[in-house]
């Protein structure tokens, strides 16, 4: 994974580069291709393995809804505000 503070890329074997959108869950993360930003990955990180789940762009909306719920809920308003701009850009 290559990343600075605000971004993070890692490169499929077949996609190319990918864009993080955000954190899923514990060690998952939501990533869509680079340019088109039209496939969505889970990425899985155990240990030093990395395994790539691709989904569909309605279940990923929904992952990132359930994300922005959690974040407002538990108070994260930075953290939120940043998704929100991600979603914005991403979904609409």
């Amino acid at each position: 994974m290559n990343s600075d503070s605000s971004e993070t890329y890692i490169n499929h074997p077949t996609w190319g580069l990918l864009y993080r959108i955000s954190l899923v869950d514990d060690n998952q993360e939501l990533f869509t291709t680079l340019y088109a930003q039209r496939l969505f990955f889970i990425v899985t990180v155990e240990a030093k393995n990395m395994k790539f789940q691709s989904i569909g762009r309605t279940e990923a909306r929904m992952m990132l809804e359930n994300r922005l719920r959690s974040l407002r809920r538990s108070g994260a308003s930075e953290e939120y505000n940043q998704l929100q701009s991600v979603f914005q850009r991403t979904f609409n």
